[in-house]
C-alpha cells in the first residue's frame, strides 16, 4: 500500500463532520513534527486549525486545506460505510475521500520526501489547517490568517488542495474564484383569508416582481479572469402550508456570484434601490462569504502547470469557476493561490471516491511544486 493511500484511508475513517476535526490534525500534525516542523494548535471556539512550519527564510510555500467533511446524508444509500475506507475497482471510497483528505495526505507525503532528498532549500514549507471550511468558516482559515498578519508573517506562495480537477487530474487549476454575496430578505404583509383579499396584504404578490426583475438585469459582462456577475434565487417560504390563508410574511435567499467588476457594497445599493421601487415593508440581511480574488500568471501558476505536466502530461488549464474555498482568505494578504486537487465529480455526494492511482500522482504534484519555488 502507497503511503499517500495509508495516510488518505488513516483519515477518512475519522468522522469529522464540519466542524469536528475527530483527531485528524493529530495525525497530521504529529507526522510534521516527525519532519521536524513547528506546529502551532490554534483553536477558536468549536473549530480545530494548525499552523506548522519548517524554516523562517522566504519565500514561505503553504499548503492549506481541511479536515472537516460534510454530512454523509442517508448511509443506507452507500456501499460501504462512508467512514470506513474501501478500494473497489482502482478507487478509494470514503467521505473526504475528494474534498479533501486525499489532498492532505499527498501534501503531507510530498514534504516528506522532498525533505528527505533536500535537506538545504531556499525559503520554508508551512501547513495552514481547518476544521472549518465546510461549515460556517468563520473559526477557521479567516482566524489563522488574523493572526498570521498581527504578526507580519506574510505567505508568499499558497497551494490549496481543492478537488480542482474535472475529467483527468491536473486538466484544471483554480486561480482565483468569484466573490459570493448572499441575500436574506423578509418582505412583511398581512395574513388574512384567502377569500378576502381586501382585508390583507400578500407580501409574495407584492415582491415577486422585484425578483423576478434582479433574475434579468445584466450585472456586468466580467473580464478576461471572471464570466459575468450572476444572481440565483435560493429559497422562498411564505405561509403555513393552508390554502385558504394568506401569508403575513415570505422569506426569500438568494445569492450573487460577482466578478471583480463590480464590487459587494454596489450590489447591494441596487438591490435595496430595485427593492424600494415595488414595496418598502421588507428587511434585508447580507452576508458577505468573500471577494473575488485572482492570481495572475505568474511564478506560482507557471510552477503548478510545469509540474503538472510533468507527473500527468496534462497542459492545465486555468479557471476561476466553481464555489467558494478559503484561499478567499489567503489571497487577500498578497498571497500567489492556486487550487489544485483530485476530481470533483464525486465531491458531497454519496459514495464520494478518488482514483487510487491519482493519489501518487497528486503527491507527486505537490513535491515537484516545492521543487521548482524552492530549489534554486
Amino acid at each position: 500500500m502507497s503511503a499517500t493511500l495509508e495516510l488518505s484511508q488513516a483519515l477518512i475513517s475519522k468522522p469529522s463532520v464540519s466542524p469536528d476535526d475527530s483527531g485528524c490534525q493529530l495525525l497530521l500534525s504529529e507526522r510534521l513534527e516527525s519532519m521536524g516542523f513547528k506546529v502551532e494548535h490554534m483553536p477558536f471556539g468549536d473549530v480545530s486549525n494548525f499552523w506548522a512550519r519548517k524554516g523562517s527564510n522566504a519565500p514561505l510555500v503553504c499548503f492549506a486545506g481541511h479536515t472537516d467533511v460534510v454530512p454523509p446524508g442517508d448511509e443506507s444509500q452507500w456501499h460501504s460505510d462512508p467512514f470506513k475506507p474501501e478500494v473497489r475497482d482502482g478507487r478509494l471510497y470514503g467521505r473526504g475521500a475528494a474534498d479533501m483528505k486525499s489532498s492532505l495526505a499527498a501534501m503531507i507525503t510530498a514534504s516528506e520526501r522532498f525533505l528527505e532528498n533536500n535537506a538545504d532549500f531556499s525559503g520554508s514549507i508551512a501547513f495552514l489547517v481547518t476544521s472549518d471550511e465546510e461549515s460556517l468558516a468563520l473559526d477557521g482559515t479567516r482566524r489563522v490568517m488574523k493572526v498570521l498578519q498581527d504578526r507580519e508573517e506574510q505567505i508568499d506562495f499558497c497551494i490549496v488542495g481543492e478537488p480542482s480537477s474535472s475529467e483527468n487530474l491536473g486538466d484544471i487549476i483554480r486561480n482565483g474564484r468569484r466573490g459570493s454575496l448572499n441575500g436574506l430578505l423578509t418582505v412583511h404583509g398581512t395574513e388574512g383569508h384567502v377569500a378576502y383579499p381586501d382585508l390583507a396584504n400578500n407580501p409574495v404578490h407584492r415582491f415577486l416582481p422585484a425578483l423576478s426583475a434582479l433574475s434579468e438585469i445584466a450585472w456586468d459582462q466580467g473580464n478576461d479572469y471572471f464570466p459575468p456577475t450572476t444572481f440565483q434565487i435560493s429559497n422562498i417560504h411564505a405561509g403555513d402550508g393552508t390554502n385558504n390563508v394568506i401569508p403575513g410574511e415570505m422569506n426569500a435567499l438568494f445569492n450573487f456570484r460577482f466578478s471583480s467588476e463590480v464590487t459587494a457594497e454596489e450590489l447591494m445599493a441596487k438591490t435595496a434601490s430595485i427593492f424600494d421601487t415595488h414595496y418598502t415593508n421588507y428587511t434585508l440581511e447580507w452576508q458577505l462569504s468573500g471577494n473575488p480574488f485572482i492570481t495572475a500568471k505568474g511564478i506560482l501558476t507557471d510552477a503548478v502547470s510545469a509540474a503538472i505536466r510533468d507527473i500527468t502530461g496534462v497542459e492545465t488549464q486555468l479557471s476561476t469557476g466553481g464555489g467558494t474555498s478559503d484561499g478567499r482568505f489567503i489571497a487577500p494578504n498578497g498571497t500567489e493561490v492556486v487550487e489544485i486537487g483530485p476530481c470533483n465529480k464525486t465531491i458531497h455526494k454519496i459514495n464520494e471516491e478518488v482514483l487510487v492511482a491519482d493519489l501518487e500522482r497528486l503527491s507527486a504534484i505537490y513535491e515537484s511544486i516545492l521543487q521548482k519555488l524552492l530549489l534554486s
